[in-house]
Order: C-alpha cells, then sequence, then structure tokens
C-alpha cells in the first residue's frame, strides 16, 4: 500500500463521506481501486490511532447547546487533578495545555435544559479545580471551523470562505433519534450503516435523507473523519491568538480564514487580563512550518500584536454525545457537592 493512496484516502474522508449504503466501495470507484484495498488501509490507520473517529460533525449551538472556550490558570503542582475535574464533564471536548499562565484550555457545552447554565458551571469547576483566574471566551463570529489536514501536501495555501445559506427545519423525533444513533464511530465494514437502519427500523434511504436534511440546515457542519493530529505527522499546532482592531475584525477574521492551515478562526472578546480577540487554528509538521504559516498570516492581516500558544499536552480531544442523560447527572453530582 503506497503512503500516496494513503495520503488520498485520508484526504477523501475528511471532506465529506459519502452517505451512501456502500461509502467505502464509493470511495474505492473514485480511486479505481478494490473496496477490500480501502478498507484495509483505513483500518490500519484506524488501529495506529490516525483517524480518531468517522461520525457526523454537529453545529453544538444549533442544536441548543451553549458553548465556549474557557481558559484557566492552574499551578503546576495541580494540573492533573484539575484535568481529572475538568474532564468529568460530558460537555468537554478538548482540553490542552498550552504555554501561557493561562496553561488550561478547554471547550465546554451545557445542554439546552442545563439548571446551571455556562457561567455557574465554569464557576463550579474553577472552584473545584483551585483555578487562580477564568476566563469564558465565547464564540462573537465565527469564520471557519473545518479540521482538513493536508495530508497529500497539495492543497493550495488559500481556499475560498463561501458563507453557506441554511435551511429552515423543525426537528422530530426522527431527527433526534438520527443524531442519537449516528454520532458514534462508524465501523469501517462494507455496510457501516446497517447497525443503524435496524436499530432505528428505517431505510437507508429515510437515513441519508434525514442526514442530508440535517446538513442542509446547519445542524450537522458535515459527516466525515477526524484524525489524530500528531498520529497523522502534524506534530506542531498553534491556537494564534492576535489582538486586533474590534471595528475591523470581520474583514480581519475573513482574511486569516483563507489560509488552508488555519483549521478554526473566530472573534471572541477581549478583557482587561486578555488582550486577543481574534483565534486562529494553525497545523503544521515542524514548528518551523507552523511559524511559517504564521508570518504569511501576520503579513497580510493588520494586527497590533499576536501569540502563538503551543499544545504542551492533549488531555481530552472527543465529539460531545448529545441528547445522553450524563449531562444532567454531572449536575446533579456537582451540585450535591459543593451544596
Amino acid at each position: 500500500m503506497s503512503e500516496e493512496l494513503t495520503a488520498q484516502l485520508l484526504s477523501i474522508i475528511q471532506k465529506q463521506f459519502p452517505l451512501t449504503k456502500h461509502p467505502y466501495l464509493e470511495i474505492a470507484q473514485m480511486l479505481d481501486i478494490e473496496e477490500k484495498e480501502v478498507l484495509e488501509i483505513l483500518q490500519k490507520q484506524k488501529d495506529q490511532a490516525i483517524i480518531r473517529q468517522i461520525s457526523p460533525i454537529f453545529d453544538t449551538k444549533k442544536l441548543g447547546y451553549s458553548s465556549s472556550l474557557v481558559a484557566f490558570m492552574i499551578d503546576e503542582d495541580k494540573i492533573d487533578q484539575a484535568v481529572e475535574v475538568i474532564n468529568s464533564h460530558p460537555g468537554i471536548s478538548h482540553n490542552y495545555e498550552r504555554d501561557h499562565d493561562f496553561n488550561i484550555w478547554f471547550t465546554l457545552a451545557v445542554a439546552p435544559d442545563s439548571k446551571l447554565g455556562l457561567e455557574k458551571t465554569v464557576e463550579l469547576l474553577a472552584q473545584k479545580t483551585g483555578a487562580k483566574d477564568a476566563i469564558i471566551l465565547p464564540t462573537l463570529k465565527m469564520f471557519k471551523i473545518a479540521v482538513k489536514l493536508n495530508t497529500t501536501g497539495k492543497d493550495a495555501k488559500k481556499e475560498k470562505i463561501t458563507k453557506r445559506k441554511f435551511k429552515d427545519i423543525i426537528l422530530t423525533p426522527l431527527h433526534h433519534d438520527v443524531i442519537l444513533h449516528t454520532q458514534y464511530d462508524l465501523p469501517i465494514v462494507h455496510e457501516p450503516f446497517g447497525d443503524v437502519v435496524k436499530k432505528l427500523d428505517i431505510s437507508y434511504e429515510t437515513l441519508f435523507k434525514t442526514l442530508n436534511e440535517l446538513q442542509e440546515a446547519g445542524l450537522m457542519r458535515r459527516f466525515a473523519a477526524i484524525l489524530n493530529h500528531r498520529k497523522a505527522g502534524f506534530n506542531a499546532n498553534a491556537m494564534v491568538v492576535w489582538d486586533v482592531d474590534p471595528s475591523k475584525g470581520e474583514e480581519i477574521g475573513k482574511k486569516a480564514a483563507e489560509f488552508s492551515a488555519v483549521s478554526h478562526c473566530y472573534l471572541r472578546p477581549k478583557y482587561d487580563n486578555w488582550p486577543y480577540n481574534l483565534f486562529t487554528m494553525v497545523h503544521g509538521k515542524t514548528t518551523d512550518e507552523t511559524n511559517s504559516i504564521i508570518e504569511s498570516i501576520a503579513s497580510e492581516i493588520e494586527h497590533r500584536s499576536k501569540r502563538p500558544l503551543y499544545s504542551t499536552r492533549e488531555f481530552k480531544k472527543v465529539r460531545i454525545k448529545y441528547y445522553t442523560p450524563e449531562f444532567e447527572a454531572w449536575e446533579n453530582q456537582i451540585t450535591g457537592e459543593v451544596s
């Protein structure tokens, strides 16, 4: 099996996984190879933890969940204990240590029926972890969210970012059931959606029609694979924070988002203890490559200052499981502990 073919397959499944009865066969036909070869290559990538998961990527906020990026300032000797507390919350999808006084960075989502809400949840987590300081950094404007690592090395330096138009949708029990049952990792087999259609007692046509409705409404961004950055060779991943003029934030953010190596690009609030409001995630295979990309962006966008925050440790990176009882159970437990 060639490295080039593996890179092609990883590139394809990151962009939009085929929503068909036999998706791996369709991918094989794209590349004029046998389905067996596709299954073998992708299973090997899964076994090596290069592929984290193949599943829908849902929009947390469109599903009614409140979410935000949060940063804590934790004493070095208390990090492991603090991480255990933070990661116990079912709405923590990402949690990293970064090279800054604000050293613990995580994304938090709380359920639509949360009794605590986002800010009270952060307050309780800060209390339980002994955080010396905390900042909540919600999204004010999202320009891009699409982790598609350049595995082939052939992607253009820049890409056009087009604003999608979404259809209105009224969620039915079927939509909820499809979200609940498809959000788990898809197996790498000839007929991977077989268990889902059996559990839901629906046809393939109904399943894919429902998933497409969710995508057209923006509740599902896409159905795709997410790779383990480091395992895939992208070892230098920096969250670059920029101090930009808020009055020009939208114009500057759009320009930064055009860089293909930028997977996430947001405007967030500033605080007295946090002067940065534009956030870009930049992925490179080496620190030199990532720094070169950062300097390319810096040469094209107007900014007062910038700081790359490299992740030194990854504590958690998972997909949130929606419509599950774990959220309520966590809140009941934490409020019981602090009452």
